[in-house]
């Protein structure tokens, strides 16, 4: 059966998608950024996952003010990077895996979430800038892509603990899956930051690691902070952070840390990281490596 072995948090700031674009990874300003994600892309080439599951937030490009889904599950074949206001990303198009995608969809629907599935989108940097964190710049993404888009953009967004149960849920659909398959699902978004406003600006580092702390050894603390607690400590977009909650879910209690990174700023937010394998499925699935 299908197995999620891993997950994966990181900011997805759009600044770190240009310097990467832009070939800037070794100015000053940004070595310190990349350095922290260099044991990560050693550690997922080991572990050469089959699917990537990744949940991030659209920015008014698949979706608009018009109808903005909660929970979006891209089941398609493949998805375009998105035209931002400067022109696409120069990555690669997305592959998708319709086939677990649909899978996932029924199983969850199943289980009680009203998910929107998607047959037709356009991801931009909330998805790609993660993508390229951990792989860097292949011609082709190494492995099939499911995206999940979370609604964090206009009021009212899911609580931390729906995001949390809907990552249980999403365990469970990949384990009813027949084949073979290595998954680590991607929390995206956040960390701390503001901008615009007064507040513009704001990076609460105490918060940030608090809530990295969290993940790590005790989830249930992070599911219980409040959208008004997310917005006076971590900032107004630092509500991302709740999407972070669905990958915790959709692993298990037990859990070993494989790498963590924090560092400010990159553009005027905080950057964040944290890979855990589950060990509940890791073991036999991460042998030979």
């Amino acid at each position: 059966m299908a197995k999620i072995v891993a997950g994966v948090w990181t900011s997805h700031v759009p600044a770190i998608g240009a310097a990467l674009d832009l070939g800037k990874t070794q100015e000053p300003y940004w070595t310190r950024v990349f350095g922290g994600y260099e044991k990560s892309k050693e550690w997922i080439a080991k572990v050469k996952p089959d699917v990537c599951i990744v949940v991030f937030n659209d920015h008014a490009t698949a979706f608009s003010v018009d109808i903005v889904p909660t929970f979006a599950l891209g089941c398609a074949a493949e998805f375009e990077p998105a035209d931002e206001g400067w022109g696409p990303r120069p990555v690669p198009v997305v592959k998708g895996h319709p086939e677990l995608a649909a899978h996932i969809a029924q199983s969850i629907i199943q289980d009680d979430f009203d998910i929107t599935v998607v047959n037709k989108m356009e991801v931009d940097h909330g998805l790609t800038v993660p993508l390229s964190l951990m792989f860097g710049q292949p011609k082709e993404w190494p492995c099939q892509i499911i995206p999940l888009a979370v609604n964090v953009v206009l009021f009212p967004p899911p609580s931390g603990k729906r995001c949390f149960n809907l990552g249980q849920a999403i365990r469970k659909a990949v384990e009813s899956y027949p084949d073979d398959l290595r998954v680590v699902i991607f929390g995206t978004g956040g960390m701390s930051h503001q901008i615009s406003g007064p507040r513009a600006g704001l990076i609460n580092s105490d918060f940030d690691r608090a809530f990295l702390e969290s993940l790590a050894t005790d989830p249930s603390k992070a599911t219980s902070i409040r959208h008004i607690e997310y917005m006076r400590e971590a900032g107004a977009e630092g509500i991302e952070m709740v999407m972070w909650l669905v990958a915790r879910g959709a692993l298990s209690d037990n859990v070993e840390e494989i790498h963590r990174f924090y560092t400010v700023p990159a553009s005027n937010t905080a950057v964040g990281h944290l890979i855990l394998e589950d060990r509940a499925s890791a073991p036999s699935a991460l042998a030979a490596e």
